[in-house]
């Protein structure tokens, strides 16, 4: 089976990719940024077909140049078209002879910000994948007028002063209507503050998709729940619930009944046979008067949970578990199982609090966790979350699931950011639905790695579904009959 999802491939590999499509296709590389300012202009026109005046703003190098291809074909189309240069043009290079071109055609050229306010569309041909620098000066300022007006931005490659690996904002960045990205995608268009300043995303390969395609290492991998019918394996015609697997919630502390409830219910609506929780005796009423099929136990101790762990395949610790001596004991009690983790909500920072390691658990952390594991702070983990749940997969093993816009997924496997998800999922419970998911998925066969993965890619695909009727209000019990849908 190919390995799901869409190669991501950060700019160094891109660059190389470019030399490469030249030497084997026997062009100068002046033809790639010619291809790249024609794919551009031939989706502004799809997308804004009765924009008639357009404000490209341009940048000293090669971005500047796809920019000045593309003012130059709209030109020559009869629109209307004004070039802000920040900075000096190129003085050499592709860039140069695309401003040459410009020249020749006559299209003003202006330096004041003022001209943004006469387009219908504005196009950021600024900065373009190379970017690694905080942004000041005149540069910040010009992309602060970008963000002020209230016409279209069509980005080029990738909005001005996104970092092209991480996503971070360096300093100021474009926040575009749409990104016309170039050759491959990059990682740092699709997680984190990149989410926010993307838009739609259209690839343009530009006639190097076959280079794409034979390079053998992306930086990551971008997937879709759609991607993974590899990993829908179908149940046999003879199946009992015993096939499918036993899911041990252990949570629920005083208070905190809900969450156990919604991790146990996901948790059967992804597929699993069976499904146990071990709670604490106030939370009893909440659970199984909510999900009669919830086969729910109140546990005292450690001692109360042994003859649980025995019937189990698969545990998900955390959901409302609290950070009590009660909690400690259960969760001492499931690390010592044997049996392969979910561990999510208060049993992660139980573990960020007496670190160890395992190949065998998944973790599902936000931010504000994966900082305590991390001993760092939300800060760091913002700046570039490829690199925190590769660092959280090196420290504790098995396989990281980093939530947030852009879930990334790390694990002995590689990198794998999870396309979907929406604000509608910034609510409570949503963590709880997703460590059941995940859970189930491993009580049916998949492997901690692989569970991560598809379960990060079901839930996103379930909380999209479930947003169609209005993000703001949706509840974590609203993925619920999406996710019976998805998973079959």
């Amino acid at each position: 089976m190919s390995t799901p999802g869409r190669p991501l491939y950060a700019p160094d590999t891109v660059r190389a990719l470019e030399e490469r499509a030249c030497a084997e296709g026997g062009f100068p590389s002046y033809e790639l940024m010619s291809r790249a300012g024609a794919a551009a202009f031939r989706y502004l026109r799809e997308r804004w077909p009765a924009a008639r005046r357009l404000a490209v703003v341009c940048g000293t190098g090669n971005n500047g140049g796809d920019g000045y291809v593309l003012a130059t074909l709209a030109h020559r189309e009869g629109l209307d078209v004004s070039v802000l240069q920040v900075g000096k043009p190129a003085a050499r290079g592709d860039a140069r002879q695309a401003w040459q071109v410009l020249e020749a055609a006559g299209i003003r050229v202006s330096d004041a910000p003022g001209v943004l306010q006469e387009a219908d569309v504005i196009v950021d041909a600024l900065f373009g994948i190379g970017l690694n620098r905080e942004l000041e000066g005149e540069a910040r300022a010009m992309i602060s007028h970008i963000n002020a007006q209230t016409v279209p931005v069509l980005s080029l490659d990738i909005p001005s002063g996104l970092h092209a690996v991480t996503g971070a904002v360096m300093g100021e960045a474009v926040h575009a209507s749409a990104t016309v990205t170039f050759i491959a995608h990059k990682p740092g268009l699709h997680t984190g503050a990149a989410r926010a300043h993307t838009g739609v995303i259209r690839l343009a390969s530009l006639g190097v998709a076959g280079n794409v395609a034979d390079n053998p290492s992306p930086f990551a991998r971008l997937v879709h729940w759609r991607d993974l019918s590899g990993l829908r394996r179908p149940r046999s015609p003879i199946a009992h619930k015993g096939d499918a697997g036993h899911v041990l919630v252990i949570g629920g502390g005083d208070g905190m009944g809900g969450a156990a409830r919604l991790a146990a219910e996901a948790a059967l609506r992804t597929g699993a046979g069976l499904v146990s929780a071990a709670i604490a005796r106030t939370s009893l009423q909440v659970v199984m008067a909510g999900r009669p099929e919830i086969m729910a136990h109140a546990v005292a101790s450690a001692a109360d949970l042994r003859p649980l762990l025995r019937r189990a395949s698969v545990i998900a610790v955390g959901p409302g578990l609290g950070q009590t001596p009660w909690a400690r004991d259960l969760w001492a009690a499931a690390t010592d199982s044997g049996l392969p983790l979910v561990v999510d909500a208060d049993a992660l920072n139980l573990l960020a609090a007496d670190p160890v390691a395992s190949p065998d658990w998944v973790l599902t952390p936000h931010p504000g966790e994966a900082a305590r594991l991390l001993g760092a702070d939300t800060s760091t983990v913002a700046r570039d979350r490829y690199a925190c749940a590769t660092h959280l997969q090196a420290r504790f093993g098995g396989a990281v699931v980093l939530k947030g816009a852009g879930t990334v997924v790390s694990s002995i496997s590689g990198i794998t950011v999870v396309a979907g998800g929406n604000p509608g999922m910034a609510s409570g419970g949503l963590g709880d639905v997703l460590a059941g998911v995940i859970a189930a998925l491993i009580a049916q066969g998949l492997t901690p790695p692989e569970a991560a993965v598809a379960g990060a890619a079901l839930h996103a695909a379930a909380g999209d579904e479930a947003a169609r009727a209005g993000a703001r209000g949706m509840l974590a019990s609203d993925l619920m009959p999406w996710l019976r849908r998805l998973v079959n």
